[in-house]
């Protein structure tokens, strides 16, 4: 059952769609909700299961919905989220040839050879907000029911109109299906809330920092190591927090850098550098993760961000608020299970290196990464044993690198291992040119921009060499994107499996009250997930996460020899992990 959900003057309208591929009424008229009844129509629908199959509900978007719902204590099994599937087929090279991604006004926010950022959403049929607009506004305005099911016939038939070669209508209706998934996971995440000790908070910043500061004044440490710092550069009236006041104070003292960054400060052997060093690291865990951080961020204890998926144009997340992707190791100890509980962190070891191979079809790679270490089997093929030549090597190809140590090694890793160096040279070259690159599953980089075609009408010698930098810093990002797109592409469908097997787990056991034994994800950061479990249950977490990676592998890539790892640690608390 397909399931059309859209805002309606008097609540929500639903409308049940034939089937996926036509999306046409099932019925004359909506049935129409009010306010308030939602919640209860969704339950009755998800438990009803007309053929033994859940509804696919199709909306706008998920985080204007779903979070409600889970607020209500309901749970969807599956939707199809238009906005993000319609980010992917208005950019994806599988469908570009279709009537939709032509007629598209969809464009990107940045520059694409800038670190990537996120796209506009869908064309919309009347007013709308952007990808980052408050969710707490609700669904917008202009998606009624029928602009809502013309945009999906739409995109239907845009996927209809992508060629089976290469299998890419396969590939791109899974990417459709594992972004939508995700958005269920990121907002399920965030109902749930990552296990949040605010006492061992306090602590750490105790330990830091010093007792709790009254507001606007300094920690103790702080206070202690900018007096410091003060006598050491004779400097009676410097304020270590302005970036100015110290580069002058610095200077004044024969320290000549032209950055307050860690490794260039680490050139001079000035007295201050290390005091300089440590006031800089604690600075940052008050600014960034301080009491104030927790004051606004943690409640009852959980840790509840919003993450933003497919925030940046690879498909890789990102987060509103709460640093939700940057927790440091300082505070990592407050991130604790409940009593009977256990945190499992599982990291897809090596992702991105494993999937070039993958893509790259390399088998020689393959050979020198089974059951090992790639870095160190690479190495003992290539590079005389030394893992870290090798991994300098490997990085620099998939990022670009082409001067110093790096590009020194690129020619003896182009030898050993030519496929996966030339699947990342020509994605170089074609970011370059002006062309696209394309992740496994059809996730496209944006077109290059306006500014990328003027800077190639060169008419002087430094109009030329300006435009070859222009083109080679494109081909960097072309380099890269096709890589760590692809990437996240396993990594959505590793999300998407995993929450299935989760919540197939649900019903295994039941608590002393009856009530059903959850394992929730409650985390995720590029490649890798944490899952907090009763202690009961950790064993077929395990099972599940490992199971869902060998899935995910195989849904990009089918049964090939390239091995997907995944480490795990079964912790108390996450600075216990690594």
């Amino acid at each position: 059952m397909y399931l059309l959900l859209a805002a309606h003057p008097r609540g929500a309208a639903l409308q049940e769609l034939t089937q996926a591929g036509d999306p046409q009424p099932a019925n004359p008229g909506p049935r129409l909700v009010a306010p308030g009844e939602l919640a209860a129509v969704v339950r009755e629908l998800e438990a009803r299961r007309p053929g033994g199959q859940p509804p696919r509900w199709i909306w706008h978007r998920t985080q204007d919905w779903y979070p409600a719902l889970l607020a209500s204590g309901v749970e969807v099994e599956r939707c199809y989220d238009v906005t993000l599937c319609g980010n992917i087929l208005a950019f994806s090279q599988f469908s570009a040839h279709t009537d939709y991604a032509r007629n598209t006004d969809r464009v990107p926010v940045e520059d694409p050879m800038l670190p990537p950022k996120a796209l506009l959403p869908p064309r919309p049929p009347a007013d709308q907000g952007a990808l980052f607009d408050d969710p707490g506004a609700g669904p917008a305005p202009g998606w009624g029911l029928e602009d809502l099911r013309a945009e999906y016939a739409a995109q239907q038939a845009a996927l209809a109109g992508v060629g089976m070669e290469e299998n890419r209508r396969h590939r791109l209706q899974l990417l459709l299906a594992a972004e939508s998934a995700a958005a269920m996971v990121a907002a399920e995440m965030q109902h749930a809330g990552v296990p949040w000790r605010e006492d061992l908070h306090e602590q750490i910043l105790v330990d830091h920092l010093g007792p709790r500061p009254p507001a606007g004044q300094r920690p103790q440490r702080l206070e202690a190591l900018a007096a410091e710092l003060r006598t050491l550069l004779n400097s009676p009236g410097l304020n270590p927090d302005s970036p100015q006041d110290l580069m002058r104070a610095l200077h004044r003292n024969g320290i000549e850098v032209k950055s307050t960054r860690k490794w260039e400060l680490r050139e001079s052997s000035h007295p201050v550098i290390e005091p300089l060093l440590e006031y800089k690291k604690l600075s940052r865990l008050h600014t960034a993760n301080g009491w104030s951080w927790l004051d606004a961020w943690v409640d009852g204890g959980r840790f509840r961000p919003e993450y933003v998926v497919g925030g940046v144009v690879s498909g890789r997340w990102a987060s509103r608020g709460g640093g939700a992707l940057q927790i440091p190791r300082q505070v990592r100890g407050a991130v604790h299970a409940d009593s009977g509980h256990k945190l499992i962190v599982a990291d897809a070891s090596q992702l991105e290196p494993r999937v070039l191979v993958a893509l790259a079809q390399d088998s020689s790679m393959a050979e020198a990464a089974r059951d090992q270490d790639l870095y160190a089997g690479i190495a003992a093929k290539g590079f005389g044993g030394d893992r870290a030549k090798a991994k300098m090597a490997l990085l620099g190809a998939m990022y670009g690198a082409t001067s110093g140590e790096a590009g020194r090694l690129m020619p003896q890793l182009a030898r050993t291992y030519p496929r996966a160096v030339d699947f990342v040279e020509r994605a170089a070259r074609a970011g370059e040119a002006g062309g696209t690159v394309t992740t496994r599953l059809g996730r496209s980089s944006p077109p290059p921009s306006e500014r990328w075609f003027l800077s190639q009408r060169s008419t002087t010698a430094e109009e030329q060499r300006r435009a070859e930098s222009i083109a080679r810093s494109r081909g960097r990002f072309t380099r890269n994107f096709v890589v760590q797109g692809s990437a996240a592409d396993w990594a959505a469908c590793w999300l998407a499996e995993l929450r299935r097997r989760l919540r197939t787990l649900r019903t295994a056991g039941t608590g002393g009250s009856g009530g059903t034994v959850r394992a929730e994800l409650v985390f995720f950061l590029h490649d890798e997930v944490m899952v907090h479990a009763p202690a009961e249950r950790v064993d077929a977490c395990i099972a599940a996460i490992e199971e869902s990676a060998v899935a995910a592998k195989e849904l990009l890539f089918g049964r090939i020899p390239v091995e997907f790892p995944v480490s795990l640690a079964v912790v108390d608390s996450y600075n216990l992990a690594k």
